[in-house]
């Protein structure tokens, strides 16, 4: 199976180099790889700490843990790697870390050589990241391993018949945090008993984000005295179903449309879909243009402002639910805004959270969206209710940094 695990990753490589030629992405995940072992001077003198995310989400989700390592243990140098250019091309400067950079590709020599390199005393891979020759590297060494906001679920492969492979990954795991008693249960099925349920560090930097708001006064212009609906990180199909509501909308609301990308096509896609009742945010900004009440729609064409937008809404809309799975819906919550999101939410333990709790809602089709916006937009009794019940979700989940700091540093 570690035969076809290799080939797997080669072939993955490979591939990547093929879509290199015409794809962005593909080609900053190659470049961004090449050389890697002569890109730092590493001090030997320092202890560090690794931390892995996937992409970009998942930084922000151990956000948390990375700034309470940094305030607690502040001789310890941090290692943080991406396995996402859209994670690495915008943290790449974070003041987190000490090293960042690409995670390797999954090699037996390439972990030999990123492991004697940094040589890291502690491990950290936050949620669905697996690598067998990095966990195995580690745990030959003696590093402990820690999986921070896990969660498992029936499906996984881990729990197949034919999963001994994977299940031999979770092995080299010195603990895991879970998010929730279904990962445990799971867990226990396979034999495995190391592990704490203490929930998802996201819920701690949500709460960080919403004490920490930036502050956009054209923004403010804009709502005045208007209601405000945030459609954040939306895809095509989410902006379409939007924007046939969007058209009858009643006058005391505006929308902000916060995409989840932002290339030029994309942009200009969305303007077209939105007609002339819109206006890019860079538009505002580069020119003395007014706010006129014509305007009823501000496109941001820009990363970074999503999670202090919200602070300005009324209603929130997650983009993703009709394709590669709803985005961050807890950064809306976490300011009293109920959340409405598309029918791929699944594997969001907020998501179904927050539906069962009355505080999100989901919706497949144009006339579903058209029910729950009605009900939301015509009766603020209800709107007021529902932001609460999804901010008081955020409020009594917090607290897993705070778990994992006690397990691994016992001694603070």
């Amino acid at each position: 199976m570690l035969v076809f695990y290799n080939i797997v990753i080669k072939s993955y490589y490979f591939l990547v180099v093929f879509f290199s030629f015409f794809n962005k992405k593909a080609k900053l995940w190659l470049v961004g790889r090449k050389n890697w072992q002569q890109k730092f001077v590493v001090n030997p003198s320092t202890t560090k700490v690794w931390f892995h995310f996937a992409s970009l989400g998942e930084f922000e989700q151990g956000k948390p843990l990375l700034q309470a390592i940094k305030t607690q243990q502040p001789q310890k140098q941090i290692i943080i790697t991406f396995f996402s250019p859209s994670g690495y091309e915008i943290r790449k400067n974070s003041n987190l870390g000490d090293y960042i950079l690409y995670l390797p590709l999954d090699t037996k020599q390439n972990a030999e050589d990123f492991i004697a390199l940094f040589k890291p005393e502690i491990a950290f891979f936050n949620k669905y990241e697996y690598w067998y020759h990095f966990y195995k590297t580690l745990n030959k060494n003696n590093i402990p391993v820690f999986v921070t906001s896990a969660i498992f679920r029936p499906k996984h492969i881990f729990f197949k018949w034919y999963g001994g492979f994977n299940r031999k990954i979770l092995s080299f795991v010195t603990h895991f945090f879970i998010q929730n008693k279904e990962s445990a249960v799971l867990l226990n099925g396979i034999g495995f008993k190391n592990y704490t349920i203490c929930g998802d560090t996201r819920f701690d930097s949500v709460l960080d984000l919403a004490k920490n708001k930036k502050e956009f006064p054209l923004i403010e212009a804009f709502k005045a005295e208007h209601k405000l609906i945030i459609a954040g990180s939306t895809w095509p199909q989410d902006e379409e179903l939007i924007a046939n509501y969007i058209k009858n909308l009643n006058g005391d609301w505006k929308i902000i449309f916060a995409p989840h990308e932002i290339g030029e096509d994309k942009i200009l896609n969305l303007e077209k879909l939105l007609g002339d009742q819109s206006v890019r945010y860079s538009s505002l900004l580069n020119s003395s243009e007014n706010l006129n009440s014509a305007i009823k729609c501000i496109i941001i064409d820009n990363i970074g402002m999503l999670s202090s937008l919200y602070s300005y809404g009324d209603i929130a809309y997650i983009g993703g639910g009709f394709g590669v799975g709803i985005h961050n819906t807890l950064e809306a919550a976490a300011w009293g805004l109920p959340v409405v999101f598309g029918s791929n939410f699944q594997k969001f333990q907020e998501a179904k959270d927050l539906i069962t709790n009355g505080g999100g809602f989901t919706i497949a089709n144009q006339q579903e969206l058209n029910i729950i916006f009605e009900k939301l937009i015509n009766q603020p009794k209800f709107r007021i209710e529902a932001g609460l019940k999804a901010k008081n979700y955020v409020a009594v989940n917090i607290g897993a940094t705070e778990v994992i700091m006690e397990y691994v540093f016992p001694e603070n």
